[in-house]
């Protein structure tokens, strides 16, 4: 997991980012784990999603608080067809195991989809690279460094 956390690291500061990477004994794997692990809502933590779009890995920032919508990731980026990354693709996609998977530092460039409800917070946490380490980041960050798309992408209830 350390290697992990330390090849993110690398990729962080490859960007020109110091981050302030934290870890928990307690695990942020889920949303909810990391948001009770650094004491904030669970709508401020990033999910890292892997999608799949017409063979094509597409990552999804997603609020914690929502349900990415694959239908709705599908009209935005016009493929005909849109589902869930196994772990396996996941993981090949962006070098990192689920649960752990930030939202850059990736072997190669993947198109990324921000999802719009996360720029209503000051500061967001995203995963560092294992399901027990997280990074503070303001969304403008989030957006600049990812070079994302700010969508909606939430599942309408």
């Amino acid at each position: 997991m350390a290697r992990a956390v330390d090849r993110f690291r690398r990729a962080a500061a490859d960007r020109g980012l110091s981050l302030d990477i934290r870890t928990f004994a307690e695990g942020t794997k889920t949303a909810e784990a990391a948001a009770q692990a650094v004491g904030c809502d669970v709508a401020q933590i990033v999910k890292s999603l892997v999608f799949v779009a017409d063979g094509r890995p597409v990552v999804a920032l997603t609020s914690g608080a929502n349900r990415a919508d694959p239908e709705r990731l599908a009209a935005v980026i016009g493929a005909e067809d849109v589902r869930r990354a196994t772990p396996e693709e996941a993981r090949e996609a962006t070098g990192f195991s689920i649960g752990g998977t930030p939202p850059f530092g990736h072997p190669a460039p993947l198109p990324t989809l921000i999802d719009r409800d996360l720029l209503a917070w000051e500061l967001l946490w995203a995963a560092a690279g294992a399901p027990d380490a997280v990074f503070p980041i303001h969304p403008d960050g989030l957006v600049q460094v990812t070079g994302g798309a700010v969508v909606d992408l939430r599942v309408e209830t």
